[in-house]
């Protein structure tokens, strides 16, 4: 005979196993809609950063995106390749490398510019909604992020 399962230890009423569904889940979402833009999700992370502040550095687009070299260098590489970005040693001192948008990367800017609606579409039914979850994700995030989150007892 099985025991009987502990409400507090079924998958399903575990916050994380809800935020891993809604990350896949979204992110197969934004799969089509960057598929015209020629970006995978990840890519696509990239260039929002760029193209709020061309001429970063690596690091800094990493600590952006809350990835290690190991993780963005391959995706830089890629964007290199298909024309979007170019890296730029800098001369003071070669190590550091700094990524650029193209013309081309420039260009795909105004062509990405209708994703984020048509993925809010797909998700709430307004703007106010929109807006609403976007603040305690927010919020969440940043209580996480900072260890304010009650600690476990």
């Amino acid at each position: 005979m099985t025991e009987p399962v502990l409400p507090q230890l079924q998958l399903g009423n575990q916050l994380c196993f809800l935020f891993h569904r809604i990350s896949r889940d979204l992110t197969a979402a934004y799969r089509p809609l960057l598929a015209d833009l020629g970006l995978t999700y990840p890519q696509y992370l990239v260039m929002l950063v760029l193209w709020e502040r061309d001429g970063l550095g690596v690091g800094a687009i990493g600590e952006r995106l809350c990835l290690d070299s190991g993780t963005l260098s391959p995706l830089l590489r890629r964007l290199e390749a298909a024309g979007l970005v170019q890296r730029q040693r800098e001369a003071a001192d070669e190590r550091r490398v700094t990524i650029h948008l193209t013309e081309a990367g420039r260009g795909l800017r105004e062509r990405a510019a209708g994703v984020p609606e048509q993925l809010a579409a797909h998700l709430v039914d307004d703007l106010a909604s929109y807006q609403a979850l976007h603040a305690e994700l927010t919020r969440l995030a940043d209580r996480l992020e900072t260890g304010t989150a009650p600690s476990p007892r």
